[in-house]
């Protein structure tokens, strides 16, 4: 390469196929609906060591709050691989989320719950974009300096467009009083 050759000041650019992937589905949706579902299934059964004491928050619906938390993890992996059913995966998310805070601590101490609820609105509301049509090159017609339609007097008559009346009519507002006589 020469002094001489100029370089490129533009950067190829390629086809990042995550970024074309995550805007064909709802991505966000099911990625909050899933780190909603780990502390929902994690918190009953997790515990925390303090020296000699241990905080365990485990409750007798321990199996229903891992059944919830397992649910909406799968239902955010639905969201991923089958946008087809984004609005009953979001709404069963909704209603996973929202008996979380009965049965699971609160719903994962509400973060969960949280994160759960705002996954699921937005696949319930997420739309896939509208595809792009082909625009065609406009074809243009050669002018030959005469108008397209035209009668012996040389007026353009122009398609669509109605002829305006000279006078009023028997149902204009002028006929009777101004009140209409449809009918």
């Amino acid at each position: 390469m020469s002094a001489e050759t100029l370089a490129s000041r533009e950067v190829p650019k390629k086809e990042n196929r995550f970024k074309v992937w995550r805007q064909t589905r709802p991505f966000w949706a099911g990625l909050f609906t899933m780190l909603g579902g780990v502390p929902i299934a994690y918190l009953p059964y997790g515990d925390l060591r303090l020296g000699n004491v241990t905080l365990t928050m485990a409750t007798t619906a321990g199996a229903g709050a891992l059944i919830i938390g397992v649910l909406l993890i799968t239902l955010g992996l639905t969201m991923w691989f089958q946008p087809l059913v984004r609005v009953f995966a979001g709404i069963a998310a909704i209603v996973l989320a929202l008996v979380s805070i009965p049965v699971s601590n609160f719903g994962g101490l509400v973060v969960g719950f949280l994160l759960a609820l705002i996954g699921g609105a937005l696949s319930a509301s997420w739309a896939p974009a509208p595809e792009k049509e082909a625009e065609d090159e406009p074809v243009e017609a050669e002018y030959d300096g005469e108008p397209a339609h035209a009668d012996e007097t040389g007026t353009v008559m122009t398609a669509g467009v109605p002829d305006q009346r000279d006078g009023a009519t028997e149902t204009s507002i002028d006929a009777k009083g101004g009140r209409n006589s449809a009918g």
